[in-house]
């Protein structure tokens, strides 16, 4: 931090000399041709010390500090890609990285962002939606999404059913979620991406299949109805089902329950045919990483997790890649899909938002009847 600071104090002295150099230049135009030609070539040399100082965002060599927050699941992933971005940006410009990171349910670590418990650098988050809310915040500049590949998604699953061993109550679709004798396991949209999510693959899974908004509403209610608890994120759903043994089947992510395959005896479930594109954004913290110095290693870090080398550790960890080489190479041990749509088929985010989860929307319609 002291290395940033005086760094800092540098471009500020570069400034000033700048601004007297451009006093001296209206003086060379009243003075000989010679003179204003030399004090024009040092203003440019300046000129180009300073666009380097921009572009740098902090003195070459000194050490840096991201804070990286994303949602709960990613940390497996994130524990095998940082530390090889760290080797690489390290071995290119002789320059330390160290990383803080938070995990924890979309929407909380959205809504912190926003309120300023925690300054950002980078967000890889389980919703476009929350990025958007920073964005709305000031935070992120508009077109954030342009800026990168497939608009910002860099991570991408589908939504899964995970049964007890043997599958005892033969719970295969999403139309088994509403029987009597079936617990289901979910989050909570208020605090997490993966219960938006959920909501959405029961919704358009009645009505992008031909079903009416009055048939989504009564089904969707009745699963809710079979859910007694909501967890605060995909994590704690997992150990709810795990460990705590409540419930019978666990909605949540796919990548989820692969990652769960390899520290546990292999685990039945199912893929509905008819799913919903899980799409999960990466972005820079426009605000915090002027403010940190930050942007140059930040935006390389992004790019890095769309590169081959992170996109085949996101595939072992049950990610769909966003990488085409990688996806071509890991298809096969993904289940496919009949019917996927996306957030858009839906009606896009703001849609989504005032409809579905805003004040007095479909979902607290839902949890009102509850308490009825």
């Amino acid at each position: 931090m002291m290395a940033i600071n005086r760094w800092q104090t540098l471009k500020r002295l570069l400034i000033l000399r700048m601004k007297q150099i451009q006093a001296f230049v209206i003086k060379g135009l009243q003075s000989s041709k010679k003179s204003f030609v030399c004090l024009l070539l040092l203003g440019l040399v300046f000129s180009r010390i300073l666009t380097a100082c921009a572009e740098s965002g902090t003195a070459s060599g000194a050490e840096l500090k991201l804070n990286l927050v994303s949602f709960s699941v990613t940390k497996a992933a994130h524990d095998q890609i940082i530390p090889k971005f760290v080797e690489k940006w390290e071995k290119e410009h002789k320059q330390k990285v160290t990383f803080e990171r938070s995990y924890g349910g979309s929407v909380a670590q959205t809504d912190e962002i926003i309120a300023g418990k925690q300054e950002a650098d980078i967000v890889h988050l389980s919703l476009p939606l929350d990025v958007i809310r920073i964005e709305e915040a000031g935070l992120i500049k508009r077109g954030w999404e342009n800026k990168v590949p497939r608009r910002g998604t860099v991570t991408q699953s589908v939504a899964a059913l995970v049964t007890r061993p043997n599958n005892p109550k033969k719970i295969e679709t999403w139309s088994d979620l509403t029987r009597d004798d079936v617990k289901v396991v979910l989050a909570n949209p208020k605090t997490s991406g993966i219960a938006i999510w959920q909501f959405l693959a029961f919704w358009g899974s009645v009505t992008l299949t031909g079903g009416e908004e009055e048939t989504a509403l009564s089904y969707v209610t009745k699963i809710y109805q079979n859910a007694p608890t909501l967890a605060k994120n995909a994590r704690e759903a997992s150990d709810l089902f795990f460990q705590k043994r409540q419930g019978d089947v666990l909605v949540t992510y796919e990548n989820e329950i692969l990652f769960a395959a390899d520290n546990r005896p292999k685990l039945p479930y199912t893929v509905p045919e008819v799913n919903i594109s899980i799409d999960n954004p990466v972005a820079v913290v426009d605000k915090n990483v002027d403010k940190h110095g930050t942007r140059r290693v930040a935006e390389a870090f992004v790019d890095y997790l769309y590169s081959e080398e992170a996109q085949r550790e996101f595939a072992k960890l049950g990610y769909r890649s966003v990488n085409p080489f990688v996806a071509h190479d890991v298809s096969l041990q993904f289940p496919e899909i009949k019917t996927l749509f996306t957030a858009q088929d839906l009606g896009g985010w703001k849609l989504i938002k005032e409809k579905l989860f805003g004040n007095g929307a479909i979902f607290a319609q839902i949890k009102a009847k509850e308490k009825t």
